[in-house]
């Protein structure tokens, strides 16, 4: 399960986007980029190769089993970025392979999206006639998804229907796993009314109650680790935040409402295959920076935030995979 969402544009012009990733630990995943001019071929099948692309975009993101190219999520040097969310429970259908050359699988998606689109409307453009199949990159099944798309202006999802891909506006900026998103837009409707503010006092005949304490305008704000319920909890507290006055204060923003769905080891528990019973956890949040071009991430066992700017990534340099570091701790200070 994973959250992801649009803050507000700050006053100086920056657009800062946040993710968390929440899974089991045992789903290798680790630091990718991928040259301006990379050369991408989707996953084979039956011996016939998949569509080909030739990237004109520099991508830095995370990338599963080792692999730069099988990204989960990432932005570019042009300000795009792209993130892949769990869709279970039959919110999710892939096409059969066509083996004539449109073929894409789901891990294919953000490496061709993000090499070779600048903006919200070439994504569109650029899935015209892509047909989307579903490949196993090492989990012992095809991982069913959504892909989430965001530029400095706009964001998409694109989902997978029985009748083949689609793409649908999100006004919100805002997703997180199943249903589809238009279910979760008239969701929203159950919460009209949250507020920052407090309520005034009420009367009921000659008895007054009053708030006890600040927050009391949210009452009804979910809390539980449901799709639903953390889809609200960020739509709100974007919606409600403060405009950020700068990237660093959108940045600092991103990261405080990431906070909220930090998942502690064993709160959520699910079956995985073959592992048996396993704790879901946040692996990692991702921060990134369209229009500042800097790409962040902490994981679960290293709450320090690290930074690649892409400004100063060398993307003539070959695709290449770079270990995250899951040893962090308290910094010692003297008094």
């Amino acid at each position: 399960m994973c959250t992801n969402f649009k803050t507000k544009k700050a006053t100086d012009g920056s657009v800062v986007i946040g993710r968390s990733l929440e899974f089991p630990t045992n789903l290798p995943t680790a630091l990718a980029a991928l040259p301006a001019d990379y050369s991408g071929v989707g996953v084979a099948s039956g011996g016939k190769p998949g569509k080909a692309w030739t990237a004109t975009h520099g991508i830095v993101g995370m990338c599963a089993f080792g692999k730069p190219e099988l990204l989960l999520d990432g932005m570019n040097d042009a300000g795009l970025s792209a993130h892949l969310l769990y869709m279970p429970g039959g919110y999710c259908t892939y096409q059969p392979f066509k083996g004539d050359g449109s073929d894409l699988s789901e891990a294919d998606l953000i490496a061709y999206l993000l090499g070779t689109c600048s903006s919200i409307a070439e994504v569109k453009a650029a899935m015209a006639g892509v047909n989307v199949w579903g490949f196993d990159p090492g989990m012992g099944f095809a991982p069913p998804i959504h892909c989430l798309v965001h530029d400095a202006t706009n964001s998409i999802a694109i989902e997978f229907h029985e009748s083949g891909w689609t793409i649908i506006d999100n006004p919100t900026g805002v997703g997180t796993n199943a249903p589809y998103l238009d279910w979760h837009l008239t969701n929203l409707n159950n919460y009209v009314g949250l507020n920052h503010d407090n309520p005034s006092s009420q009367t009921f005949g000659s008895f007054t109650i009053t708030s006890l304490g600040q927050g009391q305008g949210l009452m009804g704000l979910p809390g539980d680790f449901t799709p639903p319920a953390r889809f609200v909890r960020a739509a709100a507290q974007v919606a409600l935040s403060d405009v950020p006055a700068t990237g660093a204060q959108a940045e600092q923003f991103t990261m405080h409402i990431l906070n909220s769905f930090d998942m502690v080891p064993g709160v959520v528990k699910e079956s995985f295959g073959a592992a048996g019973v396993v704790n879901e956890v946040t692996v990692w949040d991702t921060i990134c920076n369209l229009t500042g071009k800097r790409y962040a991430y902490r994981t679960v066992t290293d709450p320090t935030w690290y930074v690649v700017d892409l400004g100063t990534t060398d993307f003539t340099k070959p695709a290449r995979v770079q270990a995250i570091s899951f040893a962090g701790g308290f910094a010692p200070v003297n008094i």
